[in-house]
């Protein structure tokens, strides 16, 4: 009963203090402070400043800052422009036609962006005008773009792999190599939704455009190929053992500078723009994760996560009940937080249980990334329903509603990662580290 008390206070306070307007990053540290201030015999002042500088100086965040960088970079190049030129004449052979530009589009920014609301955007400005003009149904252009901007979490280098790789203390190099099979499964689940969709109404799908050859679709995709080659670049450094996730981030920018520079894209503006963009995101998020380092060892010095492992474990949940019970509990909380708030907040608390339900805490990087997707596309505090609110004009609960299967096909990918873990497993174990 003493441990709900405290915890209805610290949640409390976490709501008193978020709703007065102050920076997530500092309410942490706020509700850590009062925490280990009434409830633990430690002075809390030497305590925040240790951890802070602690986390603050990890080698392994600073994978972080330089894939928010080199994804700034890419985002300001051509590559925007030149995606849906190069991959529309790929995609009209299939049932539901351009519409999967969408689902590929995603896919490949996903892989140099990292961000699942700057994935969303980008892709949207340009297949959005392109889909509408041409006359393709708006529920399903909407409803796509939706669910594939999530594939930013997934498809590596994910920011959120980065943050819950240094909460959970987890490789983070074997996270990235982790997500490669998961990211290509939800997107081919959503192209074969899209293929499903187009038979059953086909009516509704535009005529495709003339046949082009071989040789002419090479030429018109000519400008994706060297992004394509630096992800492939990316993450074979850090597949092969050549890289850490670090220096593949290293590799990653000065292949971005040097793409951009090729493209005639790069100037002193456009190199500041994109500094600036990476800075500002980079020490948002930093701020989040020295707060939660704060919250997770005031938790520790009062014993909630020990007590909240041992109650959990007192109910005797099987693991797929444990798994289905937090696939609940995400997605109830990405109605009030963002991913990374999520992830920072919770790992602290359950990694003790998970761990103990013999977990590979691996396997549980992905899925806590694919609820946490699953979490982008939910309302009230959907990043993603934002985001194509913002660019369509419509309201929430329409873009909402137009998303639920993909909503749907991202629990059936949990199920099937559940009962295939291999599919989640595999890569990592083959890795040369």
């Amino acid at each position: 009963m003493n441990d709900m008390m405290i915890t209805g206070l610290l949640v409390l306070t976490l709501f008193l203090i978020l709703g007065s307007g102050v920076w997530i990053g500092l309410t942490l540290s706020g509700v850590a402070w009062v925490g280990m201030q009434l409830f633990s015999a430690r002075p809390a002042g030497d305590a925040m400043a240790m951890t802070i500088w602690g986390s603050a100086s990890s080698w392994t965040l600073t994978a972080l800052p330089l894939f928010i960088w080199m994804g700034e970079i890419l985002f300001r190049t051509r590559l925007s422009q030149d995606m849906f030129k190069g991959l529309a004449p790929w995609m009209q052979a299939l049932p539901g036609r351009l519409l999967h530009t969408n689902v590929v589009g995603c896919a490949i920014f996903a892989a140099v962006s990292g961000s699942s609301a700057a994935t969303c955007a980008t892709i949207g400005k340009m297949t959005l005008p392109e889909l509408q003009r041409r006359g393709y149904p708006q529920d399903m252009v909407i409803g796509t773009l939706s669910g594939s901007g999530t594939l930013g979490l997934l498809i590596p280098p994910s920011i959120i792999m980065i943050v819950y790789g240094v909460a959970a203390d987890v490789s983070i190099a074997q996270l990235f190599i982790a997500g490669v099979l998961p990211g290509l499964l939800l997107a081919g689940l959503f192209s074969g939704y899209i293929i499903f969709w187009s038979l059953r109404h086909p009516d509704q799908i535009p005529p495709r455009d003339a046949p082009m050859s071989f040789m002419q679709k090479l030429e018109a995709s000519s400008s994706l190929i060297p992004v394509v080659l630096l992800i492939a670049a990316v993450l074979g450094s850090i597949y092969t053992g050549f890289a850490t996730a670090t220096e593949a981030a290293a590799v990653g920018v000065v292949g971005s500078l040097a793409l951009s520079a090729m493209q005639g894209t790069m100037s002193w503006s456009v190199f500041k723009q994109a500094l600036m963009g990476a800075t500002r995101l980079y020490c948002m998020i930093a701020l989040i994760l020295a707060g939660a380092a704060f919250l997770t060892l005031s938790m520790g010095y009062i014993g909630l996560p020990r007590h909240l492992a041992e109650w959990i474990g007192s109910l005797g949940l099987s693991p797929f009940a444990l798994i289905m019970a937090l696939m609940v509990f995400f997605i109830l909380l990405g109605c009030f937080l963002d991913g990374i708030s999520m992830v920072v907040l919770t790992m602290g608390v359950l990694m003790p249980t998970v761990q103990k339900a013999g977990i590979d805490p691996i396997w549980f990087g992905i899925f806590v990334v694919f609820v946490v997707e699953m979490a982008q596309i939910t309302p009230p505090v959907g990043f993603n329903l934002f985001v194509l609110q913002g660019m369509t004009g419509k309201q929430l609960p329409y873009i909402a509603r137009v998303s639920m299967p993909m909503f749907f096909l991202m629990v059936g990918a949990v199920l099937l990662i559940y009962f295939v873990p291999g599919i989640v497993t595999w890569l990592p174990t083959q890795m040369k580290l």
